[in-house]
Parts: C-alpha cells; structure tokens; sequence
C-alpha cells in the first residue's frame, strides 16, 4: 500500500447531494477535493491537473461513462494506473463484483464518516 504525499481526493459520483455533502466532509478534515459527475469528466480531470490525486472514490453506477468504464480507462493508461481506487456503491451486491476491478478498497453506502476517513487516510498523507 502506497501513500501518496497528496491529500488531494478526486471524487467520482453523480449524485449531486452526496458529491456535495461528501466534499464538504472531506474538505472539513483538511483534504483538498475535486468532484466528477462521471468517469469522462474524472479522466478529463485527471489529464488537466498538475498532480495525481492521492486516492480516488469512485462510484459505480454513473451516466455518461460509469464507474467500470472509467476503472477500465485508468487502468489502461500508465499515467494513472497506480492511483489508488476505492470503490463506494449502495448496491450491496457491488463488493463481490467490483473486486474485478481490484480496488484499493470498498465502501458501502450509506457509509460512516469515521469509515470514510480511515480508508481515506490509508492513502493520503498527513492521516
């Protein structure tokens, strides 16, 4: 398990109000955050930045391009392959499946800010 000197945390998730809500979380514990709606605007995103971010919450079920596409797309490009990924889903059959896609990580939700902090900060660097 690599940590990364980053506390940058990009989010991927359509759900406004929980993009929102767990932005303000996150960013209330001290993390920088960027937020995607969907797996093309996070590869946009990732291909703009100046730096990789130190974990990236990916949820699965998305319009556009969803989280399997997008895990696809990044594990194909050695520019962000290494990126830890953990995958957040309310489909509680998710976890079996998305272990395909070798996350760093799985967070059910509704998930507990304490969770959510402990996974987070396996690969962020100041927790």
């Amino acid at each position: 398990m690599e940590v990364s000197d980053s506390d940058h945390i990009l989010l991927v998730e359509d759900d406004f109000a929980i993009r929102e809500t767990v932005a303000d979380l996150l960013t209330g514990e001290g993390f920088e955050v960027t937020c995607a709606a969907n797996g093309r605007e996070a590869l946009r995103q990732l291909g703009e930045a100046g730096s990789q971010p130190g974990v990236i919450l990916l949820d699965l079920m998305m319009p556009v391009m969803d989280g399997w596409q997008f895990r696809a797309a990044q594990q194909s490009d050695p520019r962000y392959a290494t990126i830890p990924v953990v995958v957040v889903s309310a489909d509680a059959g998710a976890e079996v499946a998305a272990a395909g896609l070798a996350p760093a990580a799985f967070l059910a939700k509704p998930f507990e800010l304490e969770r959510l902090l402990a996974v987070v900060g396996r690969y962020c660097s100041h927790h």
